[in-house]
């Protein structure tokens, strides 16, 4: 077990202190993929990209515990995940807006949780902590919607702040109530049992970031979400910083994905996106798995605060 004994403060009059973290021992790159005994959370997985990283943390091991919108079907999945995968997985459906009594069990071991509400965040992420063998391991904030109102001048303040809300704050609220649990874990060695906690180094953070907060979108216009994914990713950079001693903290930017979230676009727009984009086709949401664990597990040991693109060289040209 290692227990975390800092003397010092990560940063001293501007200098950051020698030896803020410690390396792997292990060497394997097989080993270092592993996320065998590790808690994992993902927000918005119900379909799409968030469903597919669940699937390939629980491939590489991991308890995984999935909050979703909507889509019932998770639930199935979720079963799925665990029969195919023997290890635990539950589902957890955010609730509907306003909703401030999180914990319903009407499903079960299902959660209700709503990523806009700050309280009711905290409380599922210390609920599931305490059913998941009393850990944390990684945060994947991937729950996102897209702006649907076309030109910002027309669009509906309220639709701006439901997008912002969201992707936004939704992600901060996420990263927060995690970072706690990572900070406690780190400084006491403990789970929140306070049984020993073993196999924990660090926390890893991964948020769902986009190549939207890089460029500007065309022909479709979306300033609110492309404003917000490029907070998210700001947002991740400097918590990289600040958590450095107990948690990494990295995003991924997906370009245009063959997901439900895109289901409102018009195929002549979707052609015009494959024009510039010199893979010629959307991703798949299975082709970011490799990615989403790079970043979860101890293989990115050196790698926090970066952005992952993936968008077949929609960036470049």
């Amino acid at each position: 077990m290692h227990v975390y004994s800092s003397p010092e403060p990560a940063m001293n009059g501007g200098s950051f202190t020698h030896n803020n973290t410690v390396a792997p021992n292990e060497k394997s790159v097989f080993s270092l993929l592993s996320l065998k005994g590790k808690t994992a959370i993902i927000s918005g997985a119900g379909a799409g990209i968030g469903l597919r990283v669940a699937q390939g943390f629980a491939e590489a091991g991991a308890n995984v515990a999935i909050w979703y919108h909507s889509n019932k079907t998770a639930i199935t999945r979720a079963q799925e995940i665990e029969t195919t995968y023997g290890v635990k997985c539950e589902i957890s459906p955010v609730a509907p807006p306003h909703r401030t009594n999180l914990l319903s069990r009407s499903l079960g071991k299902a959660y209700q949780v709503d990523v806009t509400h700050d309280s009711t965040v905290k409380e599922a992420i210390d609920s599931i902590v305490n059913e998941f063998n009393g850990r944390l391991d990684i945060f994947v904030a991937n729950a996102g919607i897209p702006w649907t109102q076309g030109p910002m001048l027309d669009g509906d303040n309220g639709h701006y702040r439901k997008v912002v809300t969201t992707d936004l704050d939704g992600t901060f609220y996420c990263a927060k109530y995690a970072g706690q649990h990572w900070r406690r874990q780190k400084k006491e060695g403990t789970t929140s049992h306070g049984e020993p906690l073993e196999g924990f180094r660090y926390g890893s953070f991964i948020a769902t970031a986009s190549m939207s907060g890089h460029i500007v979108n065309i022909p479709q216009l979306q300033a609110a979400y492309n404003a917000a994914k490029a907070g998210i990713i700001h947002l991740v950079k400097s918590l990289a910083v600040e958590w450095v001693q107990f948690a990494r903290a990295n995003t991924i930017s997906p370009g245009y994905m063959a997901t439900e979230i895109s289901d409102f676009i018009p195929p002549e727009t979707k052609n015009i996106w494959r024009d510039k984009i010199p893979m010629g086709r959307e991703g798949e949401p299975h082709e970011l798995k490799g990615a989403y664990l790079f970043l979860a597990s101890e293989a990115s040991s050196y790698t926090t605060g970066t952005d992952i693109i993936c968008d077949g060289g929609y960036c470049l040209p």
